[in-house]
């Protein structure tokens, strides 16, 4: 698993640690929408952007995660971020964050866009440098784990397990917590089973009790709730086609009326 997925999965699933890196409130996740941007009509794909929810002046923050020494990184990642400007002439101000695992890593020359830089609105974190994963918030301290050299990340691993279980009360962010500790595990030590990691970390033993269960049962009937409403979603389009009126399409799929126009509008 390449280490950009790893973080794109982390800043969709815990949104809030990214703000934690750059220092804001973790509460401003609640306000944006985090998701991966292709720029039409070019290669250029941006790692991650979370926009603002609709109405409010929240700037935007586009994220770029570099584990690999790319000497042309800065020219590509302002060149995309102009792209997506121009053509989706967004309201809000923006933000860039580059995500490296050490200084060493970031060979790009900022010759031409030193202004962005000294101004603060392109940044770059360094995961090394964030401190001793004990000392900062958990989320931080799981996002350094991708970093840790094999004999480290077991000792982190078992502390964040630990941590995770006395201070997240939330037994379904506990087990999501729990989950994505396991995945980085399993992308860290790849010669290991799931089940081996498990053994090794405790987390069988985890899987067994009542409370995980539970938790894991309702993620699977959110998850069927989830797809049978997509399904509903995706028959709209069609029902209309034969003939169906916005209301009867409405009362057939147990959908509200502004539902199915919103699906009307979003076609091309």
């Amino acid at each position: 698993m390449k280490t950009d997925i790893i973080f794109y999965r982390l800043f969709q699933e815990f949104p809030d640690i990214f703000f934690e890196l750059i220092g804001n409130p973790p509460e401003s996740a609640s306000l944006y929408q985090f998701s991966s941007v292709e720029i039409k009509q070019t290669a250029f794909r941006i790692d991650g952007v979370f926009l603002p929810t609709q109405g409010n002046e929240n700037p935007i923050y586009f994220v770029e995660v570099q584990f690999q020494a790319d000497g042309e990184i800065y020219s590509r990642l302002i060149a995309e971020i102009c792209l997506y400007l121009r053509q989706n002439q967004p309201l809000n101000d923006w933000g860039a964050v580059v995500l490296y695992p050490n200084r060493n890593v970031d060979t790009g020359n900022i010759k031409h866009y030193r202004e962005m830089f000294t101004s603060g609105r392109v940044r770059r974190i360094y995961l090394d440098e964030l401190g001793e994963g004990a000392s900062l918030p958990i989320g931080i301290a799981t996002a350094k784990l991708v970093i840790a050299t094999d004999d480290i990340a077991i000792v982190q691993a078992r502390e964040l397990i630990d941590r995770t279980k006395s201070e997240i009360s939330s037994p379904p962010k506990q087990q999501q917590l729990l989950q994505f500790i396991e995945t980085i595990l399993a992308y860290k030590f790849p010669a290991m089973s799931r089940e081996e990691i498990e053994q090794m970390f405790s987390l069988s033993e985890l899987k067994q009790t009542r409370f995980y269960q539970e938790a894991f049962q309702e993620g699977v009937e959110q998850g069927i709730e989830q797809g049978i409403e997509q399904g509903k979603l995706k028959a709209v389009p069609a029902m209309l086609a034969a003939g169906l009126t916005v209301e009867q399409v409405a009362q057939a799929l147990d959908l509200s009326v502004e539902e199915v126009r919103q699906v009307t509008q979003s076609q091309p």
